[in-house]
């Protein structure tokens, strides 16, 4: 039990003076690149998706 403690108290303590937390603005920063990151990924996706579905489609209309 007593390494289990420790644990938590060195965690905490770690956490609390070790780690270097970013400010607000960087925070902000941050999320914009990620949102907009996310939606250049999705209409990347979206694209494949509609040019794959077009051509399988294509494809299997030559066999009917």
């Amino acid at each position: 039990m007593s390494k289990l403690t420790e644990y938590f108290k060195s965690s905490y303590d770690e956490l609390v003076n070790k780690v270097t937390w970013p400010t607000w603005s960087e925070l902000q920063e941050s999320t914009i690149i990620v949102m907009i990151a996310s939606i250049i990924i999705a209409l990347i996706i979206y694209v494949v998706d509609i040019a794959g579905s077009g051509a399988l489609g294509f494809f299997y209309q030559l066999f009917q």
